[in-house]
């Protein structure tokens, strides 16, 4: 019972103190206000300095628009000075120390943002302000600030910036209100951290500055926002796709030239590149000094350039055809004997004379049983037996014709045979027959040279008219043989060329690989 009595009795005491405080609080603002005015400057001297402490805290980056280079922060702003026209004996209002009256019904100093980026050039939020019996006043005002920052995009993504805000007294001179910093730096304790900056630090610094308009000095405070950008959104979306992307471009040395995509890849790698450079353009402000990203693309497209140039030389060089010059000395020793073995390059391709491709070293002469004809006499005994009689002609299948016996002919030479080009049986037929009648003509596919040669021209098929066309087959021969000499030699030419378009290309893959490579490297060391 009596531990609730002495509760209630508490309850009551407590009840009554506060409504106490409260009459006292109303009286007291009566008589501060009584003969107070907010429209001059509080000081009993006037020759004396009002002194203003200012303290900024830095709640939250809300954005920073490189483009239009304007930082947008939101910043508590709490400013203390001294009245000597509101002060109090707190024993004669029942020991009140402090009281909270609107901020509109005292004296505020007209600090403001020196380098404001707003349109809207309204006053910070009207808030109450903090009286002490002491005359001191605290003024803690929220504000969202957009502020002129000098962008440098020179190492973007990898860049940092130092945005400034400078606050000072619009009206006011030095000689009548001072500015003083409560802290060496700007508070960043209550920090919101920002998706795209990091905040390293808001050093504070005070500058006394002489206008051309006034004799009077005029002090401000500036702190300097130290941001730095976090690069990894722009990596994953900007860098790693163009890193990718110029790894392309050697490979197009690599693809076939037979492909025809050569050219084609690197314009499509070139457009690739544009357009992702299009895209930070966009976002950068317009100034001479180029991103380091944007420089990466640009090196990276003119080695593109570069690169689908010499393609298109080397597809030249390629197709260059059978009207080409033969390959220079200096180029076979160079590119040939010596790049294509540090390029492992070493097939040179069919050479096209025949379904199995002739060595250098072979002679077409053996490879087709042909020999220059010194001696007329044993190309003609070729023609016969070993028993001084005529060879006979073989019909078609490899049989002898029926008058054969009668009537033997004579018989294509053994190394006219060798080759699918002379096996036509079509053209050996018995020409005690057929030989040479004007209304018979060669099957598509046979070489082009008059039969009668064999036979000399009789259809007789005697020995006298073999041997007296011997030197016609002999002739025929030789040109047979000089054109397979000069496709073998155009074939060999048109080999070599695409063997040196090979290896160049080879020789400009790795060249352009070790270039991207470097880049990379550069870019990399550049942003640390």
């Amino acid at each position: 019972m009596c531990v609730c009595v002495c509760v209630c009795v508490c309850v009551c005491v407590c009840t009554v103190a506060h409504s106490a405080q409260g009459h006292f609080a109303q009286q007291l603002l009566n008589d501060l206000m009584e003969n107070y005015s907010n429209a001059l400057r509080p000081v009993e001297d006037t020759d004396k300095t009002l002194n203003v402490t200012l303290q900024i805290t830095l709640s939250q980056i809300k954005d920073m628009d490189e483009k239009n280079q304007v930082l947008i922060a939101y910043l508590w702003i709490r400013q203390t000075w001294y009245d000597a026209f509101l002060k109090w004996d707190k024993e004669e209002y029942d020991g009140l120390e402090v009281i909270r009256i609107p901020g509109s019904l005292v004296w505020r100093p007209d600090l403001v943002l020196y380098n404001k980026a707003d349109d809207d050039l309204s006053e910070t939020v009207d808030t109450n302000v903090v009286l002490r019996y002491t005359g001191e006043i605290t003024w803690d005002a929220p504000s969202i600030t957009k502020s002129s920052c000098v962008v440098d995009v020179s190492y973007f993504p990898f860049d940092s910036q130092q945005c400034n805000l400078t606050f000072g007294s619009w009206t006011y001179n030095g000689n009548q209100v001072d500015i003083t910093m409560a802290m060496d730096s700007g508070d960043l304790s209550d920090l919101v951290e920002n998706v795209e900056w990091e905040c390293h630090g808001m050093p504070a610094a005070k500058n006394v500055i002489m206008y051309g308009c006034c004799s009077d000095p005029y002090p401000d405070i500036t702190y300097t926002v130290l941001l730095k950008r976090r690069s990894s959104f722009y990596i994953f979306n900007l860098l790693l796709p163009c890193f990718l992307i110029s790894f392309l471009a050697p490979l197009g040395f690599y693809l076939p030239a037979d492909s025809g995509e050569k050219v084609s890849l690197g314009v499509t790698v070139l457009l690739a590149l544009t357009v992702f450079q299009l895209v930070v353009a966009e976002s950068m402000p317009p100034s001479e000094s180029v991103p380091l990203i944007g420089k990466y693309y640009i090196a990276t497209m003119m080695m593109i350039t570069a690169s689908t140039s010499l393609t298109i030389f080397i597809m030249n060089i390629h197709f260059c055809g059978a009207e080409a010059k033969p390959v220079p000395q200096w180029a076979k020793v160079l590119i040939i004997d010596y790049m294509s073995k540090i390029f492992f390059v070493y097939e040179i391709g069919e050479t096209c004379a025949s379904a199995s491709p002739i060595s250098h070293d072979q002679d077409i002469d053996d490879y087709f049983g042909l020999k220059p004809h010194k001696n007329p006499e044993q190309d003609r005994q070729k023609l016969l037996k070993p028993n001084g009689k005529p060879r006979e002609a073989p019909g078609p299948g490899g049989r002898k014709t029926q008058n054969s016996k009668s009537q033997p002919q004579p018989q294509a030479p053994q190394s006219c045979r060798k080759r699918d080009g002379f096996q036509n049986e079509a053209l050996l037929k018995n020409t005690a027959s057929s030989c040479c009648p004007e209304d018979e003509k060669p099957p598509a596919g046979a070489l082009p040279f008059d039969l009668c040669i064999i036979c000399g021209g009789s259809s007789t098929g005697s020995i006298l008219g073999a041997v007296g066309g011997d030197s016609k087959v002999i002739r025929n021969v030789e040109y047979i043989a000089n054109c397979f000499r000069e496709q073998r030699a155009t074939c060999l030419k048109v080999a070599e060329w695409k063997k040196v378009a090979k290896v160049m290309d080879r020789f400009f893959m790795w060249i352009f690989f070790i270039m991207v490579f470097l880049m990379s490297i550069l870019i990399i060391g550049k942003s640390s």
